[in-house]
């Protein structure tokens, strides 16, 4: 299995619109940062995690011919916002696209993109979408992948993170509730957010995700959801532990 880092950016990326702090002025690749999402492929197949305003970007930028389904996080717009660029895919495909995410996330996705879930308001060449609900801490199949989601914390609200064999899979988490760290237990390979150095209501900080990664021990660890703030890519990753990693835009890794 492979997992591509599609985005690895905060809610509005890297560089902020504007902005002249230094590393929105960055030259290095590795300091531009689209906004969070991932992909997991095996045997042929493409599964999107979240899909946010970059999408589009993302998926030409990898050459991503065909996705097989669509995991979603959680609610906000930096993480959904895309839903409507599938489009290339359903009509290449002829198929709909299955979408699996909690009831809470579809209650907001509808009225958002109601011209593509109501069939009496469709609008012609809207994509059609499977609505999936799922659960925390039931596990579900995917194309022959064991997918379990796990509940984290993203502030006060509950949001799904995702375990596939030894990886698992975070995004936007400030704590992780005692009752999902033994999933934490024994990964090959952990992908979470640090979004900067200073304290952040709903996000890890960097120490705190070093933190919880010496906790838990994985074997390798990935951090992404990563803001201007935390500073130049390089700079951090040089005093990084041995097994922690910066993620970035385009980088593979296999699991």
């Amino acid at each position: 299995m492979k997992l591509t880092f599609l985005g690895t950016g905060t809610s509005q990326g890297v560089p902020i619109i504007g902005s002249n702090h230094p590393v929105c002025l960055s030259e290095n690749k590795k300091d531009k940062r689209l906004r969070c999402a991932a992909m997991l492929s095996w045997d042929n197949v493409n599964y999107v995690i979240d899909i946010g305003p970059d999408f589009r970007q993302q998926m030409l930028s990898n050459n991503v011919s065909s996705i097989k389904g669509i995991l979603i996080t959680h609610e906000h717009t930096d993480h959904i916002i895309g839903l409507d660029d599938i489009r290339p895919f359903f009509y290449k495909e002829k198929k709909d696209i299955p979408l699996y995410a909690e009831k809470r996330v579809f209650e907001e996705l509808i009225p958002r993109f109601n011209y593509i879930f109501d069939p009496n308001n469709q609008y012609p060449g809207t994509p059609n979408v499977g609505i999936n609900e799922i659960e925390a801490d039931h596990s579900f199949e995917l194309s022959g992948k064991k997918i379990t989601p796990i509940k984290v914390m993203h502030g006060n609200l509950p949001i799904l993170s995702y375990k596939i064999g030894g990886l698992m899979y975070c995004t936007d988490v400030k704590t992780v509730p005692t009752e999902s760290l033994a999933y934490f237990k024994n990964l090959d390979v952990l992908v979470i957010n640090a979004l900067r150095k200073e304290e952040h209501w709903s996000h890890f900080t960097l120490q705190e995700a070093l933190d919880f990664i010496a906790s838990v021990k994985p074997k390798k660890a990935y951090l992404t959801h990563i803001s201007h703030l935390l500073g130049f890519h390089d700079d951090v990753e040089l005093n990084l532990p041995k097994n922690v990693h910066l993620a970035y835009d385009g980088l593979v890794i296999n699991i």
